[in-house]
């Protein structure tokens, strides 16, 4: 038997590896028996090392750099991992809303706990408020795809549709013009006049739209007749008559300033034919084209750091990066009030970056607003340029930018949070909060919206009324806004005094009409003098109507720099009521 030879070779190795253990890193590199890098050890049977001839060292496979093939077999192999339940999440559940990047990021994810991870970031960064264990987007987002499946399912799910896709993406618009049956239509003068046969079509109206615009429009056609409306950029499209000849002309083309084959050989993106407002809408055929890209690319996801510092509530770390705030009340149903907020800020307090002669600066506004309950209920938010030639910069550091949002709300308290920062300096963020009460607007008692001083105030184009930033039913009213909520506004005497208010729930005698005195004071409040007093009477303003619009403008020059108190006092004669509302003002020189 050969056991004693083998427990000495066995010990022998023992030796050798005993030894080895008690050196330092330099004692092994100075002793023969230390194994050097690139050489390779044999022991014999009798324990003696006899040293190899030297060979390269071999790199780490794991470390070696793929080959272009073996880098596209990767990704295949990944994204062919990518089944069931994360498939269906990339490519139907956030389909309408994932970025381009992140898309990328996640399908090159190697493993499903990095998956899942990624999917919990995903939702994070977009939950408006990152502190609560309810995710009030993504909620939202679920119940918009069904909602979608429901209603705009076409031979296909209803968010696979471009209705649905909309709809997913930016939630139910503020109104849509609808005609499910087509049929006789007078076309507007900016699609050419006169009348013709449509199909089926919508036209989705959105007042805002985070990244998009102001005031979008978004047609959709049933050309098929099967239910599958697609959203189109030619207005034409919905036109039913469009290639039958002598039919369905437009206006130009009834009056034989126009030929209907005109329409096809003009180019551009619209066959709308030629008419009274044709050069205009050729000029907007970028900007539509421009609109219709940012509608159907992803949503973004605005100032997600703005939100996170709304929602943490940290102290400022650098210089307060200060503005002003108004609300203010005006009634638009028995159940909701709009609630304006406006923005004022100093320019001179804005960060600016000089190129070419000109100076930018910019400012991200982010707000929302949260019940008692703590829920945030709603967000908003935007960006604000303001530009000036930079030798200029000095002159209008003390102008005013003023940003202006419209917040439908239902009567009750709420908390509104706003946090703004210099894009050029991002640590200076400035922030404000406060609680409001919306009030409500009983039926049978005579009340008012707030009163509003403004310091630009005209009528609106009947095309934007309504719509639009510091528009108030048919009004452009521009607030001017007080540094703290106890200090009056300042006017210049160069300036005008607009001031605005509505008045509800007039009384209507049983002659149908209105009964109703309204009176004007600007009082100096130095000396207690009327600068102004003067009354009419609500039926020189509209005899039928239970709610008047009050709209007034005074100069200043002839006033002398001071402090100022304008009142305006209603008293009904049907319902025996009466209500005033005062605002403080300066003029200064």
């Amino acid at each position: 038997m050969n056991t004693p030879k083998r427990n000495l070779f066995l010990a022998g190795i023992a030796l050798v590896s005993f030894s080895c253990a008690g050196l330092s890193a330099q004692d092994q590199s100075a002793t023969p028996m230390a194994q050097q890098p690139g050489q390779q050890q044999t022991v014999q049977d009798n324990g003696t090392v006899v040293k190899d001839s030297p060979t390269a060292e071999k790199p780490d496979p794991l470390k070696r750099r793929l080959s272009d093939r073996e880098e596209r077999d990767r990704i295949k192999n990944t994204r062919a991992e990518l089944k069931g339940e994360y498939k269906k999440w990339l490519d139907e559940d956030v389909r309408w809303i994932i970025t381009d990047e992140e898309a990328k990021a996640f399908k090159s994810l190697a493993n499903d706990e990095e998956r899942d991870q990624f999917i919990e970031q995903f939702w994070l960064r977009r939950n408006p408020n990152p502190d609560s264990p309810d995710n009030e987007y993504k909620d939202e987002h679920y119940a918009r795809i069904a909602y979608a499946n429901e209603h705009f399912a076409a031979g296909k799910p209803g968010w696979l549709t471009d209705r649905g896709h909309i709809y997913i993406a930016y939630g139910k618009p503020d109104s849509i013009d609808s005609h499910p049956s087509g049929g006789s239509y007078d076309r507007p003068m900016e699609e050419g006049g006169g009348n013709t046969s449509t199909f089926p079509f919508e036209v989705w109206h959105y007042r805002y739209l985070a990244g998009v615009g102001d005031n979008i429009d978004i047609e959709f056609v049933d050309t098929c007749m099967c239910g599958d409306y697609h959203a189109t950029i030619d207005r034409s499209e919905k036109d039913a008559l469009k290639h039958v000849p002598g039919a369905g002309l437009t206006q130009y083309e009834e009056n034989g300033q126009a030929k209907k084959a005109d329409r096809f050989s003009g180019g551009g993106l619209e066959q709308l034919g030629n008419g009274p407002m044709a050069s205009s809408q050729q000029s907007k055929q970028f900007d539509r084209l421009d609109t219709f890209a940012k509608l159907f690319a992803p949503p973004p996801v605005k100032f997600a750091d703005l939100d996170k510092f709304l929602a943490s509530e940290k102290i400022l770390s650098g210089p307060p990066f200060l503005f002003d705030v108004r609300t203010d009340y005006v009634k638009l149903t028995n159940d909701t009030v709009m609630v304006p907020v406006t923005l004022q800020i100093r320019n001179g307090d804005i960060t600016y970056n000089t190129k070419d002669g000109d100076a930018k600066g910019v400012v991200e506004i982010q707000g929302r607003v949260s019940n008692i309950n703590h829920r945030v209920i709603q967000t908003f938010g935007d960006t604000v340029n303001v530009e000036t030639a930079s030798d200029l910069l000095q002159r209008t550091k003390n102008n005013l930018s003023v940003y202006w949002k419209a917040i439908p709300l239902p009567p009750g308290r709420y908390k509104i949070e706003i946090a703004i920062k210099d894009v050029n300096n991002p640590d200076h963020i400035g922030v404000w909060r406060r609680s409001v009460d919306v009030p409500k607007f009983d039926d049978d008692r005579l009340s008012s919206s707030s009163l509003i001083l403004a310091d630009q105030m005209s009528r609106v184009p009947t095309k934007d009324v309504g719509t639009g930033n510091f528009v108030i039913g048919n009004t452009y009213v521009r607030p001017r806004v007080p540094a703290t909520i106890s200090t009056p506004v300042v006017f210049h005497r160069a300036q005008n005094l607009n001031f605005w208010m509505q008045v509800y729930n007039l009384g209507i005698g049983d002659n149908k009409k209105n009964d109703a005195t309204i009176d004007y004071q600007v009082l100096d409040l130095a000396t207690n003098k009327q600068i102004l007093s003067s009354s009419e009477t609500a039926g020189k303003l509209n005899p039928n109507a239970d709610q008047l619009t009050l709209e007034k403008t005074m100069p200043l020059a002839g006033l002398e720099p001071g402090r100022y108190q304008v009142t305006i006092r209603v008293n009904d004669g049907v319902s025996k009521q009466a209500i005033a509302q005062s605002a403080p003002f300066i003029v200064e020189q």
